[in-house]
């Protein structure tokens, strides 16, 4: 089904921050949007007042007439739906175009110039990054983004710009939908080995991906990766890195809590480009965002102010609590090599204080896969306090428990394990000098009460 086609759009879970995203996309062109979800939220009741039609129990007759009409009303739903759901099942098999999340992106890939940022890690920061610097500019942007941008406030962009900013993400072979006019990619560390079951296997799924770049387009891909892409006719070529490849920083200062550089480009250079969230790790990302953004067409100016008026993402590297007295922030990083990018990066702007970490262990089968190396990551810090693994999706695995991450932490290292509702207690008995929560699971929900527990006592 053509975009151009379509009247209506049905969700079947519309709840999720991805699906809320594209709800409003429709929205905007003013079609008619519906959908169910299990249970009311912040996020569904902004999206009623946005003009979404929504209802809470599995009930055809609650489907609206416009959203029953299968040669003008496209399906899009969630996994996390069960097939037997009955309003998936009436539209399966009254002959319904039904899509997931990923094939929808990929069509709006084709629709429109998809600029993407795929990668083990450093793809949603990357991602809203550009997505930020073309917003800014002279050409503008749609953007699905995998976090909520704290300049934004949501994880979209909506304008009529032939462009869209699209994460890229390869669980579950996701990205394998779209078909991106130029994307980067930001590394390929192995993960989702429950899903792709061995390391070259994993590969192979990225190099897939860079065939399906669209001719005439572009591939940004750090420097070194063990993967081989394999590129249709026509597509160019470029490398980046930290301090070499094709686009990479030159005469980096950092110094007084500001991070400055500047971008060497094979386009134009660009000189004392401002990082406006100062974090070292956001360098690289930094460089790749402004590449594929200056490859798209926007001006040395453009990206110099876009990367400095940048904010951030809910989650990352998230400052909670910045003073002389008492540093507090949240981390997303939950894959071994972004947290040995996460420790390093605290490290180098806190050389000379006590850096303790919450880690909480995300899936049975990433810790099984990578407990040596998350133990190798957090022992760079001074102290490590485990709790116990969020299992999202997963059921337990004997013998799996964060004792195993916490049995391989370098001798000498503070660290104890504790329940994850004990956190809260343990931050009024305890006083830290730089303190991160770091996990993707759900301990960063009591964020909000850590920060006022640490605030209360300063």
């Amino acid at each position: 089904m053509e975009l151009k086609d379509i009247k209506a759009v049905y969700f079947v879970g519309a709840g999720g921050i991805g699906m809320s995203a594209i709800a409003r996309y429709f929205l905007k062109k003013g079609l008619v949007v519906a959908g169910y979800d299990k249970t009311p939220s912040t996020l569904t009741r902004q999206l009623e007042k946005e003009g979404m039609l929504i209802h809470y129990e599995e009930d055809i007759n609650q489907i609206p007439h416009a959203c029953k009409q299968s040669q003008s009303c496209l399906v899009i739903y969630t996994p996390a739906i069960p097939q037997e759901h009955q309003e998936l099942c009436f539209f399966r098999e009254n002959g319904f175009e039904i899509q997931k999340r990923a094939q929808v992106l990929g069509t709006l890939t084709r629709q429109h110039k998809g600029l993407c940022v795929a990668g083990t890690h450093g793809k949603t920061t990357t991602s809203t990054m550009c997505a930020h610097i073309m917003h800014q500019s002279h050409l503008d942007c749609n953007a699905f983004l995998g976090g909520i941008s704290k300049n934004y406030g949501t994880n979209y962009i909506l304008s009529d710009s032939d462009f869209v900013v699209i994460e890229a993400d390869e669980f579950d072979r996701s990205f394998h939908w779209l078909s991106p006019f130029m994307t980067v990619i930001t590394s390929t560390d192995p993960d989702h080995l429950d899903i792709y079951g061995t390391k070259e296997a994993y590969l192979e799924s990225f190099r897939h991906y860079t065939e399906l770049i669209q001719p005439q387009g572009a591939l940004i891909i750090h420097r070194g990766l063990e993967m081989k892409e394999n590129l249709p006719e026509g597509v160019r070529r470029y490398d980046y890195a930290l301090n070499e490849g094709d686009f990479h920083a030159d005469n980096i200062r950092i110094e007084n809590g500001e991070i400055t550089f500047d971008f060497i480009s094979p386009v134009e250079s660009v000189k004392n480009v401002r990082l406006g969230q100062p974090i070292p790790i956001n360098i690289e990302n930094a460089i790749a965002a402004m590449a594929m953004a200056q490859l798209a067409g926007c001006t040395a100016e453009e990206l110099r102010y876009g990367i400095q008026t940048y904010r951030g993402v809910d989650r990352r590297f998230d400052f909670k609590i910045k003073n002389d007295k008492l540093v507090f922030l949240s981390d997303y990083a939950h894959h071994p090599k972004e947290i040995y990018q996460s420790a390093k990066s605290i490290k180098e702007l806190y050389k000379n204080r006590k850096i303790t970490a919450i880690f909480q262990p995300h899936l049975y089968t990433r810790t099984r896969d990578f407990y040596k190396d998350f133990a190798d990551a957090l022992s760079q810090l001074d102290e490590v306090i485990l709790t116990e693994i969020y299992p999202a999706r997963e059921q337990p695995i004997p013998g799996v428990t964060s004792q195993l991450i916490y049995d391989n932490l370098r001798p000498g290292i503070e660290k104890q394990i504790i329940r994850k509702d004990e956190v809260l207690e343990l931050l009024k008995q305890r006083t830290f000098d730089v303190l991160i929560v770091l996990g993707a699971g759900d301990l960063d929900n009591q964020v909000p009460q850590m920060t006022q527990i640490l605030n209360s006592k300063l």
